[in-house]
């Protein structure tokens, strides 16, 4: 594997973070990937795109987009003010799983909410996501709170 480069995604990106989005059980019933792309997929861009605390990442390997990860800055005033950092969509392209890839990009993110002075970083994942609950506790994180969704 050469060097992967991480960037801000750019509006030329989202079919495939799309497609990675989708490349899995759960994503496969939530995506859309016909083109052109919904337009829900265009505003949610711009909207993250004019938010400073949003930041739409991709994983760039050899030219190839192999990766993509969104980071959420969360001010606070619970734990005297801390800001935090909320790691969400990883996705990491099929024939490079199991490579590395995640460690870095995770790697990667982590020092982005540290270079933001943010105290903590937190993530979600689908419970039924065994083989990213291993993943995770071994980047060092711990399942220490229980996560609630509706569906609105």
């Amino acid at each position: 594997m050469s060097e992967i480069e991480f960037r801000r995604a750019q509006a030329h990106d989202l079919p495939a973070i799309v497609a990675l989005l989708a490349d899995d059980a759960l994503g496969a019933g939530r995506e859309d990937q016909s083109t052109p792309l919904a337009p829900s997929y265009l505003d949610a861009f711009s909207a993250i795109e004019a938010d400073p605390n949003q930041l739409l990442a991709v994983a760039v390997e050899a030219g190839q987009l192999v990766g993509t990860l969104q980071l959420s800055f969360i001010p606070g005033i619970s734990r005297k003010g801390a800001w935090r950092g909320q790691i969400e969509g990883v996705r990491v392209a099929r024939q490079w799983r199991s490579r590395g890839v995640g460690k870095r990009m995770i790697e990667w993110a982590v020092e982005e909410c540290r270079s933001l002075n943010c105290s903590f970083v937190q993530l979600t994942t689908d419970k039924s996501r065994r083989e990213a609950h291993a993943f995770y506790e071994g980047q060092g994180f711990t399942a220490s709170h229980l996560g609630y969704k509706m569906a609105l």
